[in-house]
């Protein structure tokens, strides 16, 4: 009898993230091309065979979360959790196709590699990883599980970079983000990535990037990646540097001071450092694999407070890695 459905999903990197207006929905129209790197987040499900199976409500019995890196302050093993939320969206989709199921409960286990709520999708990757486990196990207990399209649209429920972290690669994203297309990308990429560990509220930056732009004409949105495609195209690391852009990027330099310093010097590491997301992590991309660890040493050295990792994309997207 199989009792654990384990699946796993990679954080992102945004090698260009412009940003419209704000849409009657509340968000803003994107225009961002995403990379997926190295960094994995591992979501377990373990069926609690001691537990009477249910055909409603929650089948989670609960969550724990084992980091990789810096715990946060907060509790994040929750029903809000992303990783929780997909389970049960995955059991809702279920009941809803083939009726009131008997299902077995299960507890979650996560396994952390992308900073927490640094802008690397961490919390998107959990959700895309349970979705695939949870789906390996209603078919289990059911024998349908549900399809390729009805896990993207529960992705796209839970959250804009949910999608890109179930499909991986590089893609350009419009719309909320959401809306993906696969880009061609040769070559690979390494990247060197640290988490200053200072609070930026995503939705605080969007609402702040429209002030300023109310006072700032330079602040145009930048909605064309024409460039950067064709750097993707060469293969060539430094092409893809100089094409490297980042809407939110003045904003978190203005909400988080200490960002400013922390991109200037790791620019001076490396080809091209910029705020990955609405931050606060910042991504500097290196020639290859000995410079972004040579990089990586110095900005150690320099901020040792801060996170620092080795990271290289594009890589896969989330898969399905084992059940027993």
């Amino acid at each position: 009898m199989i009792n654990q459905f384990l699946a796993t999903a990679p954080g992102k990197v945004n090698l260009h993230l412009g940003v419209g207006d704000e849409r009657a929905d509340g968000y803003h129209d994107l225009v961002t091309v995403f990379q997926s790197v190295d960094l994995w987040e591992t979501v377990r499900l373990s069926v609690d065979t001691r537990a009477p199976r249910v055909t409603q409500g929650s089948v989670v019995t609960g969550m724990t979360t084992s980091f990789g890196v810096k715990r946060p302050a907060e509790d994040i093993d929750t029903p809000a959790n992303l990783a929780w939320r997909a389970v049960d969206a995955v059991v809702d989709a279920y009941r809803h196709t083939h009726g009131l199921v008997e299902l077995p409960r299960v507890s979650i286990e996560v396994e952390k590699n992308v900073f927490v709520a640094g802008g690397m999708a961490g919390g998107s990757a959990d959700a895309a990883a349970a979705l695939l486990a949870a789906n390996a196990f209603v078919e289990h207990n059911g024998g349908v599980p549900l399809g390729r399209d009805v896990i993207t649209n529960l992705a796209k429920s839970l959250g804009a970079d949910v999608p890109f972290c179930l499909m991986g690669g590089t893609a350009l994203g419009k719309g909320r983000g959401d809306e993906l297309v696969e880009m061609m990308s040769r070559g690979h990429y390494w990247w060197v990535l640290i988490n200053p560990s200072v609070p930026l509220s995503t939705g605080e930056a969007f609402s702040r990037l429209d002030d300023m732009r109310h006072n700032d004409a330079s602040l145009v949105p930048r909605l064309t990646t024409t460039r950067l495609a064709q750097a993707l195209v060469t293969g060539e690391p430094r092409a893809v540097a100089r094409a490297l852009h980042n809407d939110l990027q003045p904003v978190a330099v203005a909400m988080r001071p200490q960002l400013g310093p922390l991109i200037d010097a790791a620019d001076n590491c490396g080809l091209r450092a910029i705020v990955s997301g609405s931050g606060p992590t910042v991504a500097l991309l290196c020639e290859d694999e000995e410079d972004a660890l040579n990089a990586r040493d110095r900005i150690k050295a320099a901020f040792h407070s801060y996170e620092v990792v080795c990271a290289a994309g594009p890589t896969t997207g989330a898969r399905q890695i084992l059940e027993y």
